[in-house]
């Protein structure tokens, strides 16, 4: 299991990073990236105490983490801006927060993730066909989510991956101790999406191919 959006205390989870890592850890997670929610306040601040934090214990876990961040609720025209400043920081993955339903994200934050130096546009909600092949084109993976009232929006996301093939993951956006999932419970979220058996395993590999660019041992 590899995830790719997960909070730790840095932000709006509850578990400090080290046992946010321990955790996935003992869960089977081969690795994680920690990507708290940023915006122009706070991210000089979350991006490095997350890397101090990988820096410190690469060499005594298992698990192999990547330093991120989520661009979360800012206005879409700051997006790319933003999304620079936390690469030049150190974020290898950096996420933004999507149009998901059950929250009041500004229209517009899914264009203007899609045209910017990101690595996955989380929980989008209803994801349109011209966002979709922008996504393909410019091979920026789009979450299929296992959080509460952000799946919503997850049938959508498979039906669109099936026509224009986007990269396309699966997250937990893991915010409290009991969101942290098995990989049985995963692919049970990817059936209830609308994907095929078939299918699963190119989901898995997505994450692990992305994992790869900072881990090539996995």
């Amino acid at each position: 299991m590899i995830d790719l959006h997960m909070h730790s205390l840095l932000s709006d989870g509850v578990l400090l990073p080290s046992e946010l890592a321990r955790r996935a850890e003992e869960r089977g997670y081969l690795a994680m990236a920690i990507t708290d929610h940023v915006d122009e306040s706070n991210f000089e601040f979350v991006i490095s105490g997350i890397r101090r934090f990988c820096n410190a214990i690469k060499d005594s876990m298992r698990i192999k983490i990547i330093p991120g961040c989520e661009i979360t609720h800012v206005p879409p025209q700051q997006i790319k801006k933003l999304a620079t400043e936390c690469r030049k920081l150190g974020a290898g993955i950096i996420v933004v927060h999507g149009e998901t339903p059950v929250e009041p994200v500004k229209d517009g934050t899914n264009s203007a993730a899609l045209e910017s130096d990101i690595d996955i546009l989380a929980h989008p909600g209803l994801l349109t066909s011209q966002q979709a092949q922008i996504a393909a084109k410019r091979k920026i993976a789009i979450e299929i989510t296992t959080r509460q009232g952000h799946c919503l929006g997850n049938g959508n996301v498979a039906k669109l991956w099936k026509k224009y093939r986007f990269p396309v993951v699966l997250n937990t956006d893991t915010h409290t101790p009991d969101n942290i999932i098995t990989k049985n419970f995963a692919r049970t979220v990817l059936l209830g999406a609308g994907l095929e058996e078939e299918n699963i395993e190119e989901v898995f590999s997505t994450s692990l191919k992305i994992a790869r660019r900072f881990f090539t041992e996995l």
